[in-house]
């Protein structure tokens, strides 16, 4: 009775089930480190790789955090596409719909990867672009401001704790290598693409900044990346939609676009991200940029600048590059071959991963790439997967997410950062600081037909990129604790000049009136110049500055101008008189800048980058709590 009991108790595994348990056990994360038993799993391996093997092992696609049952033909599609083309890993990202992200949980990233494992015949390497830690694309992990704001705080102990702590995330959910940091200098106050992402505008303290998150990544087992080499911080144009260049003359670029790259590679940096933008004073060719010219991977970034780690191209779909090779017969094929013979070890995203694949094995196997070349980059690529220990184990424990996501200490962490970041760069002493409203005093008793009042005493105007986004949410519903009184509407482009009598109405009425302005960079947003070209921006539009700038005609005097964002957008309006910025549209520094509107916090921060007829680097005003 006792055997019979015992058998119907235990399941019985279907060949499916039995597959799954395959290498269940979990790595644990830990500094990087490369010990003999990796190097030589890594040489073992790349000996018994084909060659086709080889060249899959140096792309990168992306796999997108949604629920994915496993059966679904969308989790199929994946699993056939890393068996197909062999790929090295995945880029970890979320879908988009109508320009919004659609953001999901770590505990769906982390089954989704770790299933990914399970499938693969070769440990994966995965990677994301979490500039601002996983709360970039994730729900739930330690919200970060942009890093811009890194550079307003001025504490390299920032950038470190950023690091350690957005290592210990990524990790965690499976995710080993993050696209960051951004050592780009913002010197280009027209910079589309950049902009806030770069933590300064002053070469030494990008470096000092990314070499102390580069610390701090380490030591939480993390790779990191340099980008965009050479430099794209002195660009007007997206690369993303067009090509964007790089004009500086040798002195130039030696004196602020290098120091930095150079900074990291002594920090320890793993890779290096290439650009898709032209550099003339280096590589004059009108047909090669930055990621496919010779002169700039292989004789600049690694003989000269004597960088042995992984050299990487940025997204091989981006329009910068790809419409140099528009009339090829595979585009995709004579992009990465190009990319390769300049001296990239991986290709990032490739509008045709087939294509791309095999120009590669075509150009090998005619004698173009040598397979020498192959062989180094892929036993790089393998090196740094054993380096992260997943030569021995690949999958993570589920059960840890919870412990190490989003830790108390560290949501603070991301909290002070932001803070400590806000900037006051014109005050008249007429706004600052709001005083707080109390609640009414006999409130409904039923909380679900409470309804609350408003008044013109307080205006906020929050201009959004698109009301539909989350922008501003974080800002109004930490002002309404405050004063719950408030009159807050918010606008975008589609909507600013319908709503401007409303809004001006409001403004006349007002005693007070705050201007959040949300202007960040988006890769890949798409307007239209008054040439008709198809271009980007980091401006309001043409409807919200015209209602701005009617805001500060009339209630000037009584108007904090706040932004959420972009720091140079005061420029377009040189009448402004209170100026505040966050530097970032983060929900920490959406709810920063209200503690500062409040005097809830000193404020202390310092301006990293040059606002054009407004401030120079380093003003500040400060403000005692």
């Amino acid at each position: 009775m006792f055997l019979l009991t015992a058998l119907i108790a235990t399941p019985v595994l279907s060949a499916k089930d039995k597959d799954t348990k395959k290498n269940d056990h979990y790595l644990a994360s830990g500094p990087i480190k490369l010990d003999k038993d990796g190097e030589k799993w890594a040489e073992k391996t790349l000996k018994k790789m084909s060659l086709e093997e080889k060249v899959g092992q140096m792309f990168m696609v992306w796999a997108r955090v949604t629920f994915t049952n496993f059966d679904s033909q969308q989790y199929k599609d994946l699993r056939d596409t890393m068996s197909k083309y062999h790929v090295g890993g995945f880029g970890v990202t979320v879908p988009v719909e109508t320009g919004l992200l659609i953001r999901n949980e770590p505990y769906e990233a982390a089954m989704l990867l770790n299933q990914l494992q399970r499938d693969s015949d070769l440990p994966l390497l995965m990677a994301a672009d979490f500039e601002r830690g996983l709360s970039m694309r994730l729900y739930g992990g330690t919200v970060f401001p942009h890093a811009m704001a890194f550079g307003a705080a001025g504490k390299p102990e920032y950038a470190e704790a950023f690091g350690r702590i957005t290592g210990e995330e990524s990790r965690a959910i499976g995710i080993h290598w993050n696209w960051f940091p951004d050592v780009d200098v913002n010197s280009n106050p027209a910079n589309p693409i950049i902009n806030t992402r770069a933590f300064s505008g002053n070469p030494q303290q990008v470096g000092q900044l990314a070499s102390a998150y580069i610390k701090g990544a380490h030591e939480s087992g993390m790779l990191t990346t340099a980008k965009h080499f050479p430099g794209h911080g002195d660009t007007a144009t997206d690369s993303h939609l067009g090509m964007a260049s790089v004009s500086g003359d040798i002195n130039r670029l030696n004196s602020v676009e290098f120091p930095p790259f150079q900074a990291a590679i002594n920090a320890g940096v793993d890779s290096v991200m290439v650009a898709h933008l032209t550099i003339p004073a280096i590589d004059p060719d009108p047909n090669h940029v930055a990621s496919t010219s010779p002169a700039v991977v292989t004789d600049l970034l690694k003989k000269k600048m004597g960088f042995n780690g992984l050299v990487v191209t940025d997204a091989l779909d981006m329009n910068g590059l790809m419409r140099i090779y528009s009339n090829m017969p595979v585009p995709s094929a004579g992009a990465a071959v190009a990319a390769i013979k300049a001296g990239n070890d991986m290709i990032l995203i490739p509008h045709d991963l087939g294509g791309a694949i095999q120009g590669i094995v075509d150009a090998v196997k005619k004698g173009e790439i040598p397979q020498s070349q192959i062989d180094a980059s892929v036993l790089k690529i393998l090196k740094a997967k054993a380096s992260l220990g997943l030569n021995k184990a690949r999958l993570v424990d589920p059960m840890q997410v919870g412990y190490q996501v989003a830790k108390p200490d560290n949501v603070a962490m991301g909290q002070q950062i932001a803070d400590a970041a806000v900037t006051l760069v014109r005050d008249n002493q007429q706004v600052l600081p709001l005083q707080p409203v109390a609640a009414g005093t006999n409130p409904a008793a039923n909380p679900y037909t409470q309804v609350q009042g408003v008044a013109n005493k307080t205006v906020v105007v929050i201009f959004a990129d698109d009301v539909r986004s989350e922008w501003g949410r974080a800002f109004t519903i930490a002002f309404k604790k405050r004063n719950p009184e408030a009159h807050i509407l918010m606008v975008d482009e589609d909507i600013a000049r319908g709503m401007a009598p409303d809004v001006m109405k409001a403004v006349a009425q007002a005693q007070k009136v705050v201007a959040a302005v949300y202007v960040i960079p988006t890769a890949g947003k798409v307007m239209t110049n008054a040439q008709g070209q198809i271009v980007n921006s980091v401006s309001l539009g043409e409807e919200s500055a015209a209602l701005m700038h009617n805001i500060l005609q009339t209630a000037g005097p009584r108007t904090m101008m706040i932004a959420m964002g972009n720091p140079y957008v005061a420029s377009e309006f040189p009448e402004v008189q209170n100026y505040l910025c966050t530097f970032s549209n983060a929900t920490v520094s959406e709810v920063s800048a209200v503690k500062a509107l409040f005097g809830e916090i000193p404020i202390t921060g310092h301006l990293p980058v040059n606002i054009p007829g407004i401030a120079e680097q380093g003003a500040g005003i400060q403000r005692t709590k």
